[in-house]
């Protein structure tokens, strides 16, 4: 086999490759935050402020299921990078088999189950009162396309471990770009409401999915599998599931995190808090876009070169990933803190058909989104520190640590301060417990990372 373009992960510059990783990646989930962003805009101005929050209902129970090709993916393609790295070839290849059987396999049935069940999952994420009905058909109508979502997320994490992420951003960029052209046609030329939104979202799923098979049949991708590879190999499939299983993790405590959350708002203050949270995820989706681009630009490097045994470079990458995604972080903060009420203002509609019950609703989601907003991103030019350390134990193959340390963010601190807080504080307490969760997580992982850099990257450097 010819020598492979994914071998200018371990001799191209640290600093060009980050750009080259990041800037894509950065770029990719931009357009798609953006999508989720102008699409909970067209969908508060065209069909109210209620249908933002039916939306924030139903993403949990969807993407979770979609997470599994994320989680399969991240997972393979940490083997595939390092596989790649140390030239073994066919266990790259069939590594990529076995995640398409996998995704296939788990997202069908999942999906199959959560249309079954569509009534009491709605219910339990929190679709209570005026938002069940709007939350029901969008859920309904959404999982169709989760298993197409499942094998886009899936083909994404691969392409980027071939090295070629510009072509994980047009995967990204294709869907978000249909989806507001389909957005706009359904919801506002043809008047489908809920509907319109969730077919929309679904027919764009479905495109990057195309995508994805376009790219990997033809001679853009290095992986080219037969039949034979799609045939389960436990011991791969035991990997990518240890690997896997700690982005599963990760989504599978922000589902639940959304049925409490969902839950506890609406007691405390009905459907218009559930649309304030609504607004807060859509922005944290969002404006955390460089962070997140830089973290998914640092796996693949991170990976080859743990791989091949560069541990010099290994070591330059996790610096300047953290020194890029803080600066960034700090950026982030800046803008929310000083323009939070001009984010909220996107998502309202101000027009003077609105009845007295909608212009209330409106006007406590105005009153109530800035300060929220604040405390949330409140430490967010610390979090990359935990998001990159996390990412290390997972690039290189290390998955419990790995899944410990995503754990602690969301899981370990989180989930007990959102327990807590709220009965003590109410509202408030539910915003506090971003920071607080932030910065404990940020110090835990800086601890273990700095550990395991003196321990096993420095001596052999």
């Amino acid at each position: 086999m010819a020598k492979v373009s994914s071998a200018e992960l371990g001799t191209d510059s640290i600093g060009k490759l980050l750009v080259k990783q990041a800037l894509p990646a950065s770029i990719g989930i931009l357009v798609m935050s953006l999508n989720i962003l102008i699409d909970s805009v067209f969908v508060g101005n065209w069909i109210g402020s209620l249908a933002i929050g039916a939306i924030n209902i139903v993403l949990p129970a969807s993407f979770f299921i979609a997470a599994l090709g994320m989680a399969i993916g991240i997972g393979g393609a940490s083997m595939i990078s390092r596989a790649l790295g140390s030239n073994r070839e066919e266990k790259a290849l069939d590594t990529f088999g076995n995640q398409i059987s996998l995704t296939v396999l788990l997202t069908v049935v999942l999906a199959t189950v959560g249309l079954s069940f569509s009534d009491t999952i709605v219910q339990s994420f929190g679709g209570k009162g005026s938002i069940f009905d709007p939350a029901k058909i969008y859920y309904q109508i959404v999982l169709f396309g989760v298993p197409f979502q499942g094998l886009a997320m899936m083909g994404s994490n691969v392409v980027r471990a071939e090295g070629k992420p510009t072509f994980a951003m047009v995967g990204m960029i294709l869907p978000a770009l249909s989806n507001l052209v389909l957005d706009a046609v359904f919801i506002y030329v043809l008047d489908w409401g809920m509907a319109g939104a969730a077919w929309a979202t679904t027919l764009s799923t479905f495109l990057s999915f195309l995508f994805y098979v376009w790219f990997f049949i033809s001679k853009k991708s290095e992986l080219k599998i037969s039949f034979h590879h799609l045939k389960f190999k436990w011991h791969i499939v035991k990997e990518i599931a240890s690997l896997g299983f700690v982005t599963l993790s990760r989504q599978a405590v922000v589902s639940f995190i959304y049925l409490f959350l969902n839950n506890i708002l609406f007691n405390l203050g009905g459907e218009a808090l559930v649309s304030v949270y609504a607004i807060v995820g859509r922005l944290l989706m969002f404006v955390l876009f460089p962070v997140l681009g830089v973290t998914q630009g640092f796996l693949p490097i991170a990976g080859y070169n743990y791989g091949a045994e560069k541990y010099d470079r290994v070591i330059e990458v996790i610096k300047k990933s953290i020194i890029a995604a803080v600066t960034l972080g700090i950026v982030v903060f800046a803008i929310i803190y000083l323009f939070p009420e001009a984010f909220v203002h996107l998502f309202i509609d101000t027009s003077n058909h609105l009845t007295a019950q909608e212009v209330e609703i409106n006007n406590f989601i105005m009153t109530e989104t800035p300060t929220a907003l604040k405390i949330v991103f409140a430490a967010t030019p610390i979090v990359a520190i935990q998001l990159i350390g996390a990412a290390y134990f997972q690039a290189v193959g290390k998955a419990i640590p790995a899944l410990l340390l995503t754990l602690t963010r969301q899981g370990f601190f989180f989930f007990p301060l959102i327990l807590i807080l709220p009965n003590l504080y109410g509202k408030m307490g539910v915003w506090a417990a971003f920071p607080i969760a932030d910065t404990l997580s940020t110090i835990v992982t800086a601890y273990f990372l700095y550990r395991e850099i003196q321990k096993k990257l420095l001596p052999h450097t």
